[in-house]
């Protein structure tokens, strides 16, 4: 059980400039040293991905477009498949026994399933945050640079430059600098989420997952980490698997709808939202099924 000190909920992110803003003209000089120039729009793409453990069919043929530096939920009842097309998306699928796929996940332009992948260096581009706080049995510091050492990214001096610039972009600074080296164990729920989604980001990622990541949180944690998450975009793609349809509406700017092993409907959240395609997320979203 944490100790008293350490159940303090982090506090509240001031108000977060609102993430669906039309955007404004492009600066030419600006682009003209955009790291991203070049790259193609969407981050991730699907082509004709289906999905299947055994001869059980999960999703079929889910072709789909996630733009780079945009915030998409996945909605839709328990069993539909959302965490597996998740998981899918960085291949922590692989192993799970009867696994299957047919289509193809492009990162970046490029194959997930290229023969000879590094799967290390896939899954830092493509990072991964889970429903429930899975901190390493090592001190908060070696929490946060277990990724930047593995990857060789920092060593020495710099990777107490690296915990604490992380630390501070999720807000535990503060609450940990003077107990670095203490156990992860010893933070509260929302503390060690925290810390987990701090060492998620520390090795530098390209596109985050994101499993449920307040499902375990109190309310003013949770609120604390969806405007982290509106912060983190444009400069990661998020896509983040939620049961809290008012959590899809207020961070995601794109909402897919699974139901049944389909892709039911997708599109921009204000309109999944509030001019649904589909009779069944209508229903849905409206909370008469699910």
């Amino acid at each position: 059980m944490a100790d008293d000190a350490s159940t303090t909920s982090p506090q509240v992110a001031p108000a977060v400039t609102e993430a669906k803003l039309a955007p404004g003209p492009v600066d030419p000089v600006l682009a003209a040293i955009d790291p991203d120039r070049g790259r193609p729009a969407d981050a991730v793409v699907t082509r004709g991905l289906t999905l299947r453990f055994g001869e059980k069919t999960i999703l079929s043929s889910i072709d789909m477009q996630f733009a780079r530096g945009s915030i998409t939920a996945l909605i839709g009842p328990t069993g539909s498949g959302k965490s597996t097309f998740l998981r899918t998306l960085n291949r922590m699928n692989d192993k799970v026994q009867g696994f299957r796929y047919e289509g193809d996940v492009l990162l970046d332009g490029a194959s997930i399933w290229t023969p000879g992948l590094d799967l290390l260096n896939l899954r830092r581009r493509v990072g991964m945050l889970f429903q429930r706080p899975n901190p390493f049995p090592m001190s908060i510091r070696d929490n946060v640079v277990a990724g930047v050492k593995a990857h060789r990214i920092a060593k020495g001096k710099q990777l107490d430059v690296v915990a604490e610039q992380r630390l501070r972009e999720v807000g535990l600074w503060d609450s940990v600098k003077d107990r670095l080296g203490d156990s992860p164990f010893r933070l509260s729920g929302g503390q060690q989420q925290l810390l987990c989604l701090a060492r998620a980001l520390a090795v530098g990622p390209e596109v985050l997952l994101l499993d449920e990541p307040t499902s375990s949180l109190d309310p003013i944690s949770t609120e604390y980490v969806e405007a982290l998450l509106r912060q983190l975009a444009p400069a990661l793609t998020l896509i983040v698997v939620t049961h809290n349809l008012a959590q899809a509406r207020r961070v995601s700017h794109h909402t897919m709808f699974f139901y049944d092993g389909h892709l039911v409907e997708h599109g921009p959240t204000d309109d999944l939202f509030e001019r649904p395609k589909d009779p069944q997320t209508e229903r849905y979203v409206t909370g008469r099924i699910g």
